[in-house]
């Protein structure tokens, strides 16, 4: 029950919770109220009763021989619901008005209810007509009916009922109102704390309240908090900023002591014979692999410090035509085929540098990835969304449910890689086409298999000349 309370909106617990004491208020007036008005009404209506019968014996005058009653029209009037009825001495009844009334039982001079009224029996003496001297008594009973009394009764305490039911509406609605407008400032706090998030600007201030409370305190508390995150994003930038250069300085200097560097172990290659030469092979293939991975921590770092390197129209098409030729030569036992039907121009605005070693790096992968034997197909279009689309794929084992959420990630390298590369070649694809505007997904191909699809945005309005690249096409696929 608790748990069910705290799952509640704050407002909707404040307003419920002053409804409750409310209510609870209002029932303990109104049994308390509702008693004493109820009690008092209905002792009224005893005490005129009784005060009416104690009035009768005065008021009504019997004599006998002839037997004369005072009109008893005047007493028992049917606006009161009241009936009176005189008896003998010996219990006979001499008199009633009126003349259907319900019986009232026996006589008696105590107060009881009988068929619905209030009883109540009084003496009066009789006299003698001629003389006017009392010769004995008679009994008078007075009766007056309960409903009218009850009805009032009853009508107080629905009243009271209705009462306790509105004023706890009224306080229902009131605690809302005033639930609301105290949780206002808050309110306000969260919607501007929303758009910090959304914008991801902390230097943004939070809205200062006027009365000094706990809304006030939040405030700044989160204000605080903010500027203490934003001088934290700032430093983090910074020393990102500068990793980011020191990386791309270092790569950048290390490129020509890499090239002096493999030109004399290419000249050693080429003169050393025997063991000395197959030494020198080996580290001309090590420098090799550390050019490689000095390049690509070179493109890392520029797309990481958003150096963006000069754009150009370029065919993505060619470029493609001219990566696969590239990797022709080395493909092995790889089928590497090319649509022709959908390998058009397809014109798109980067730097052909780097879209050359992003399908470079597409078709490593597949190369690398797969087992002898295994089809890659390559083919550019473009999409229903009007966007350029480069497609590798494959029909190899496909990629591990478990690689697939890190696999453009950097330094990644699926278990059957065997030092092969360094598990930046499809970062760096990710990285190339972010820089270009554009993304990388990775798609299952069903029954096994993978396909890369990388878009880019069309260059479809500029005036290029479109070369027709189907023989250049063929010759690689022969």
């Amino acid at each position: 029950m608790y748990a069910s309370f705290d799952r509640l909106p704050i407002r909707v617990r404040l307003a419920g919770v002053t409804t409750l004491l409310t209510f609870a208020i209002l029932c303990v007036f109104a049994l308390a109220i509702g008693s004493l008005t109820v009690h008092r009404i209905r002792a009224d209506f005893n005490r005129e009763v009784l005060d009416t019968a104690n009035q009768l014996p005065s008021q009504i005058h019997i004599s006998i021989d002839p037997l004369r009653i005072t009109s008893l029209e005047d007493f028992a009037s049917k606006a009161d619901h009241a009936e009176i009825r005189i008896f003998a001495a010996g219990g006979g009844l001499v008199a009633q008005e009126p003349a259907d009334a319900p019986s009232l039982g026996a006589p008696s001079l105590q107060q009881h209810t009988v068929n619905g009224y209030r009883v109540v029996s009084r003496i009066a003496p009789v006299y003698l007509t001629e003389t006017g001297q009392p010769i004995g008594s008679a009994v008078i009973q007075y009766g007056r009916q309960v409903a009218a009394t009850e009805e009032t009764c009853h009508r107080v305490e629905l009243f009271l009922v209705l009462g306790v039911l509105a004023g706890s509406l009224l306080a229902l609605a009131a605690g809302m109102a005033i639930a609301r407008r105290a949780m206002a400032p808050i309110a306000t706090l969260t919607s501007t704390a929303a758009e910090i998030a959304r914008t991801r600007d902390p230097s943004r201030g939070m809205p200062q309240q006027q009365a000094d409370d706990e809304v006030a305190e939040l405030a700044r508390t989160l204000e605080s908090m903010l500027r203490e995150l934003d001088a934290a994003r700032a430093e983090t930038e910074s020393t990102l900023a500068r990793q980011r250069q020191f990386v791309a300085d270092a790569s950048h200097e290390l490129r020509t002591p890499l090239t002096s560097v493999l030109a004399n172990l290419e000249l050693l290659a080429d003169s050393l014979r025997g063991d000395q030469g197959e030494a020198a092979r080996s580290a001309l293939r090590s420098s090799q692999r550390m050019r490689r991975l000095v390049a690509d921590l070179l493109l890392l770092a520029r797309s990481d410090a958003a150096r963006v390197a000069p754009h150009e129209p370029c065919d993505l098409a060619q470029i493609v035509v001219e990566a696969t030729a590239e990797l022709g030569p080395v493909s092995g036992e790889h089928e590497i085929s090319l649509d022709i039907g959908r390998a058009g121009s397809i014109l798109v605005i980067g730097a052909r540098d780097e879209l050359h070693r992003m399908v470079i790096n597409l078709l490593e992968n597949a190369l690398r990835h797969t087992p002898p034997g295994t089809a890659i197909r390559v083919w550019t279009g473009t999409g229903d969304d009007g966007k350029a689309r480069l497609v590798v794929e494959d029909d190899g084992p496909g990629v591990p449910p478990e690689l697939a959420p890190t696999l453009f990630e950097r330094f990644v390298r699926g278990a059957g890689d065997r030092g092969g590369s360094f598990g930046l070649g499809l970062a760096i694809v990710q990285a190339v086409a972010a820089s270009h505007g554009g993304d990388v997904t990775l798609e299952t191909v069903a029954p096994h298999g993978a396909r890369f699809v990388v878009r880019l945005p069309a260059c479809s309005d500029l005036d290029h000349d479109r070369q027709d690249h189907r023989a250049a096409l063929q010759a690689v696929v022969d």
